[in-house]
């Protein structure tokens, strides 16, 4: 799999394309730019040439439920870097 763009070694997505993303040894990184990408293309910004805050702020529909649960697992991978307790359990949802 390495040759896919994905690492040798590390945590692994089901989603095929979180894992195309590079890391860049940033904690959460890749979650972060795989939703910084998912709000970037939905019709909200796009379409609507709205800013992405508004638009995932607004839950009208013009957003994928994707990028919805992007977001929620990276709040629950930042939450986890104060989190001591993750220090023996690892981060959550972090590459």
């Amino acid at each position: 799999m390495a040759g896919h763009g994905a690492p040798a070694k590390g945590y692994q997505f089901e989603d095929d394309e979180l894992n195309q993303i590079k890391s860049s040894g940033i904690s959460c990184d890749r979650l972060r730019q795989a939703l910084k990408k998912c709000v970037k293309e939905s019709m909200c910004v796009q379409q609507q040439a709205r800013p992405a805050k508004e638009c995932i702020d607004a839950h009208d529909g013009s957003v994928p439920e994707k990028c919805f649960a992007l977001l929620t697992n990276f709040t629950d991978c930042k939450k986890s870097l104060v989190d001591m307790r993750s220090r023996f359990r690892g981060r959550k949802g972090d590459i």
